[in-house]
């Protein structure tokens, strides 16, 4: 059966840390989700502007730099376990406050770009340590399998969270939404404080420039690694439509299209990742990521474009099924070819292509949509996405032609988690 599905349950048998990350990376998923769409929603409700939504992807930009690049650092440099436990203390702190702010009588709209940037900060310093802690606790050639399940963590918190934050928001208010966001994160901390004591790592000894410059070193040493952030940088700077739901769902007068829009995104993805054992005889990676980016933009394109609430799910659906893969080869391409040592930084960089994207492509979409119209600003987003893709993919050879049966860095990393796990 999980041939026939396509999701390998391997990691989650072999590694019991892994199994804890794992369960409790899904219940912080599925409040974090409820809150990420309630948020647009209230400032909507506040406001009545797409610039003013649009613009909370503004807000969060510089924390996704700063802190993303230094959360690489204190991933190499510091306990991982104790980073990630502290920062989801402070995630339920931020969460308690728009929880407040909902409850009085006139929420204030700054409070919701405060907590934009607060939980994009603290986000940001967590993520690069769970990146490096799940290539830590699977062993290197179920890597592959670890990101189809990521992905599978990630798309039903995405199908399940938003539809209920949606449902929730729209006929309870949003504080019902922030107040069940702060069990999940009580349930998560609880499993999170059952992980082993990790040691710090021991192989960052230099200062905070001189680690980050050796990040730097070692990506100007891997093009193609570059290219797989480049990438996903354009697909969610032009096409990111998230922001954008509740005015499409205006379209339709009805109180369950807001919910079905945050659903398409996911659901495709889900979809597509239970299909995808096919992924397991493809190992040019680059050419996946490339190709898969092109239909996220198509399937945007036609979201943007057609009126039928039908086919506006549809393009969401592709568009979702097409990231999906995207994950899957990016993630198994970085953990498979990355070296432990400096994974932390390396995911503290990924973070920023795949974060600062859609924050940006928020703000975009919000602007152009003010100055031109909706439906305009989504149908070229999705268009220029595909075109843009298309290019980096054809500019870096090194990229394109990636195969991992023959990559040296690949072999490398392999036998160096082979010696460690003999240790």
């Amino acid at each position: 059966m999980k041939q026939h599905l396509g999701v390998d349950l391997t990691p989650l048998r072999v590694s019991k840390e892994y199994r804890k990350l794992y369960v409790a990376g899904l219940i912080t998923a599925l409040g974090s989700q409820a809150t990420y769409v309630t948020i647009p929603y209230q400032l909507k409700q506040l406001t009545h502007s797409p610039l003013d939504v649009g613009a909370l992807g503004l807000f969060e930009l510089v924390p996704l730099v700063v802190f993303g690049l230094y959360g690489g650092i204190l991933a190499d440099r510091m306990n991982r376990r104790t980073l990630i436990i502290t920062m989801e203390m402070l995630l339920m702190i931020a969460t308690a406050v728009v929880l407040v702010n909902a409850l009085l009588p006139h929420p204030q709209v700054w409070i919701l770009y405060a907590d934009a940037v607060v939980a994009a900060a603290v986000s940001s310093l967590q993520r690069p340590s769970i990146e490096a802690l799940n290539q830590t606790f699977v062993p290197h050639d179920l890597q592959r399998a670890a990101s189809t399940l990521a992905n599978v963590r990630y798309t039903t918190a995405s199908i399940i969270g938003p539809a209920l934050g949606g449902l929730v928001a729209v006929g309870a208010g949003p504080g019902f939404v922030y107040g069940a966001n702060l069990v999940t994160f009580a349930i998560s901390l609880y499993l999170l404080s059952g992980l082993a004591h990790q040691l710090a790592p021991t192989s960052l000894d230099d200062n905070d420039r001189a680690a980050l410059r050796a990040g730097v070193s070692f990506l100007k040493s891997r093009p193609d690694i570059v290219g797989t952030y480049i990438i996903d940088l354009l697909a969610m700077t032009f096409a990111f439509p998230v922001a954008m739901l509740p005015f499409v769902a205006a379209r339709f007068h009805s109180t369950y299209a807001l919910s079905l829009l945050y659903c398409g995104l996911p659901a495709g993805a889900l979809v597509f990742t239970l299909i995808s054992g096919w992924t397991k005889r493809v190992h040019h990676y680059g050419r996946a990521v490339v190709a898969s980016a092109a239909v996220w933009g198509l399937g945007i394109a036609i979201f943007g474009y057609f009126s039928s609430l039908w086919l506006v799910l549809g393009g969401l659906a592709i568009a979702g099924g097409a990231d999906s893969l995207s994950g899957i080869f990016r993630s198994t391409m970085w953990n498979e070819s990355i070296p432990p040592d400096i994974r932390g930084r390396m995911a503290g960089m990924e973070m920023i292509s795949y974060s600062f994207g859609p924050t940006a492509g928020q703000f975009r979409a919000g602007v152009m949509a003010a100055w031109t119209s909706l439906r305009f600003s989504l149908t070229f987003g999705g268009l220029a996405c595909s075109g843009s893709v298309g290019v980096v993919g054809a500019a870096l050879p090194s990229l394109w032609q990636f195969d991992a049966r023959t990559d040296a860095n690949v072999a490398s990393v392999r036998e160096l988690r082979a010696r460690e796990e003999q240790q």
